[in-house]
């Protein structure tokens, strides 16, 4: 007979593992690319000490002249704070009960269960890879009833439980649901009372306010990153074209060929909008046959002199990052686990309702230690 232990057992046993290998290798093609490590994490922080520049204790002279003066490497410490991801799935009572003389039944609602966490999870978690930290889905631009224009749809989907400030930063409206979007349009419709002079509003993922990873509109933002000024530490600041309009070989390579000069870093991914993509594509065919490659985790990638091109739904329009993946690495306190009450168990009574509930967790930071490593090209004419 199927209980809530059974159940409880099941989903420690066999969808911990089933969920984490696909969440951590088929959620984004690149964050397949992004190592995952434990190490460097200090309590709630991640404190990653950074090499940069090179070691000055070399030189050249005669075969009696002083020796160089030693000079040991330069380093400075990346301080970021984990932060705290979830997924998060509930089960009614009368579900379980209904299924509990079936194995085949309670397998299903499990799997439809599970299935709904891992596409919302992988949702989020690449959305993020693209954000700036803050939890930003959108700024409205004007609304009439409970319908609101973006500046930009992309980062949203039905069924997103949302938040909304006002211009100075205080909050609105909590916990309202996306109940639409029109991607035609670049308009969203949100439950609840409309909000009056909703006007450079902003929109964030519920909760979520300043706390989400690290992502790579910060590590192409200003300001400092991971506790470090940018001014004055060339070494922090990537190269950025942001007016490139139409896309040429020749711009792509001159960032390649801009970061080897800048960091002796080697750009080995590209990642962009689906519209700069099909500009390089066209850019390509036009005088030679367009080459693709397998990346891992079941991933297709157009292929640049080598170097896999992938499009991804959260970067932002006319825009391509040309990375180094190995300068980065995802630490985390571990990988995703169950949260468990004191005693073992991870499916819970939600209060007083007839439905149980399990929480998946992983305290998680993005940092990448080189960010003059990197290119970002902008304003790139779409096709």
């Amino acid at each position: 007979m199927i209980t809530t232990t059974t159940a409880d057992s099941v989903l420690k046993s066999y969808y911990l593992d089933a969920v984490s290998d696909q969440l951590d290798k088929s959620a984004n093609p690149l964050l397949t690319q992004i190592k995952k490590t434990t190490s460097d994490v200090w309590g709630k922080d991640v404190r990653k000490a950074v090499r940069y520049g090179i070691n000055g204790g070399i030189g050249a002279g005669s075969e009696t002249d002083t020796l160089p003066i030693a000079s040991s490497n330069t380093y400075k410490q990346f301080v970021a704070p984990l932060k705290n991801l979830y997924g998060y799935i509930e089960i009614s009572d009368k579900a379980i009960r209904a299924s509990q003389n079936s194995e085949g039944a309670f397998v299903n609602l499990l799997n439809d269960e599970m299935e709904g966490l891992v596409k919302s999870s992988s949702y989020n978690f690449g959305r993020m890879l693209f954000g700036d930290g803050s939890g930003l889905l959108g700024t409205i631009k004007s609304g009439e009833g409970n319908v609101y224009t973006m500046d930009s749809v992309r980062n949203f989907a039905e069924g997103m439980l949302v938040d909304v400030y006002n211009a100075g930063g205080s909050g609105q409206a909590t916990g309202r649901t996306v109940t639409g979007v029109d991607h035609a349009a670049n308009t969203i419709t949100l439950s609840g009372n409309a909000i009056s002079t909703p006007t450079d509003y902003k929109v964030y993922l519920q909760h979520s306010k300043g706390l989400e990873i690290t992502g790579l509109a910060a590590i192409f933002g200003e300001g400092d990153l991971y506790g470090i000024p940018r001014e004055g530490n060339g070494w922090m600041v990537p190269y950025k074209q942001t007016e490139v309009g139409d896309l040429t070989e020749l711009a792509i390579q001159k960032a390649i060929d801009a970061v080897e000069a800048r960091s002796g870093s080697k750009i080995n991914f590209i990642v962009c909008s689906w519209g700069v993509r099909r500009a390089l594509f066209n850019l390509i065919a036009s005088h030679r046959t367009c080459e693709t490659l397998e990346l891992e985790g079941g991933f297709r990638a157009l292929s640049f002199d080598g170097i896999p091109v992938v499009a991804d739904r959260f970067c932002p329009e006319g825009t391509m990052y040309l990375l180094n993946t190995e300068d980065f690495g995802l630490h985390q306190l571990c990988d995703w686990q169950w949260l468990e009450g004191e005693d073992g168990t991870v499916l819970r009574q939600n209060g007083n309702k007839p439905t149980f509930t399990a929480t998946l967790v992983k305290y998680a930071e993005l940092l990448c230690y080189r960010p003059a490593g990197q290119a970002m090209l902008a304003g790139i004419t779409e096709s």
